[in-house]
């Protein structure tokens, strides 16, 4: 009789009941969601794309800064409007030209995913990790420390973020710009992110708050001080164990709320700005030729809308995947 003879499994028995881990279990809920697989896909589509940018700039042929309306004749009207039909949209230029400056749609399209979600992944990353720190600080201590950060946190919930962007971020760029100058991108996007996050941070804190109020009631963080275990290790080895799952809904939730939040900045003017591409900033633009060039306004404002879409559906899918128990 061979090895494999006898560890095979007798005719008639079924095999063995095979252990699963609860990130097994997890991804195995996820991939029947097919809402949340679809959802997944089109947010990994974009994000392929903002990466990979230069390089379909490069197989493409256009970049997002030339203005090819100006340089070639025959492109532009007198007054800015692309001469063919539908902005523009032909074999060579995909999306059309922007009007006035006779861009390419496509490239200010991708390149503007690159700027909206870098400054989305750097506000969320600032956030969680503050989020985090803080809510599990008041939650664990409670007492005058938990009163004294939940009463920062109303104070900022009361605090109207999008007033405050408005009126603290041209004050941001002003502390570091000399009078009658223009801001580079890079500090303009250093501005958006430190404005984001006096806020964005607050969601996060409050749901972990409860949340650690809820676990250092349950037996093993009994079990875990009765052995002796210090704070450090309670909070690293039990707690923060058990909120992965809040920490990623959170996450797969605040994303979007943010690119869309930069992406209104921009559009009022005190966010990214000429020449950086951006979707809020070409929204705005699209808005002034809506009736002669309404394509400009149609293809940034529908990607903003499909992805914003898909990651709240990616958002909803993880939480059901993480957490079964939960309803939508």
């Amino acid at each position: 009789m061979t090895t494999a003879d006898a560890t095979s499994v007798p005719a008639g028995r079924s095999k063995p009941p095979v252990g699963r881990s609860p990130g097994q279990l997890a991804w195995r809920r996820f991939r029947r969601d097919k809402t949340g697989v679809i959802s997944g896909c089109v947010v990994l589509f974009f994000f392929l794309v903002g990466l990979g940018a230069p390089l379909i700039s490069l197989l493409y042929g256009k970049d997002p800064d030339t203005q090819y309306g100006l340089e070639r004749p025959g492109l532009l009207s007198d007054t800015g409007i692309p001469m063919k039909p539908n902005g523009g949209i032909d074999g060579e230029f995909w999306l059309g030209l922007e009007p006035k400056l006779g861009r390419d749609v496509l490239m200010q399209l991708v390149y503007g995913i690159r700027t909206s979600l870098l400054i989305a992944l750097v506000v969320v990353f600032i956030v969680t990790a503050v989020g985090v720190i803080i809510g599990i600080t008041a939650g664990y201590l409670g007492g005058k420390a938990d009163y004294f950060i939940g009463r920062v946190i109303d104070t900022l919930l009361a605090i109207p973020s999008t007033l405050f962007f408005l009126a603290f971020t041209p004050i941001a760029l002003a502390l570091f710009i000399a009078p009658g100058k223009e801001a580079p991108a890079w500090l303009r996007a250093t501005a958006l992110i430190l404005v984001l996050s006096v806020f964005g941070w607050t969601r996060a804190a409050r749901l972990l708050r409860g949340q650690v109020l809820s676990l250092r009631e349950r037996e093993f963080i009994d079990a875990a001080r009765v052995s002796g275990a210090s704070s450090r290790r309670i909070v690293l080895k039990e707690l923060l164990p058990n909120l992965v799952t809040p920490i990623l809904v959170v996450v797969t939730l605040d994303v979007p709320a943010m690119v869309t939040t930069e992406a209104a900045l921009s559009y009022l003017g005190v966010g990214m700005v000429e020449p950086t591409p951006d979707w809020g900033r070409m929204i705005h633009t699209g808005g002034d030729y809506i009736q002669t060039v309404p394509t400009y306004l149609v293809f940034p404002g529908l990607a903003l809308l499909i992805f914003v879409l898909a990651f709240n559906l990616l958002g909803d899918s993880v939480r059901d995947a993480l957490d079964p128990k939960s309803h939508r």
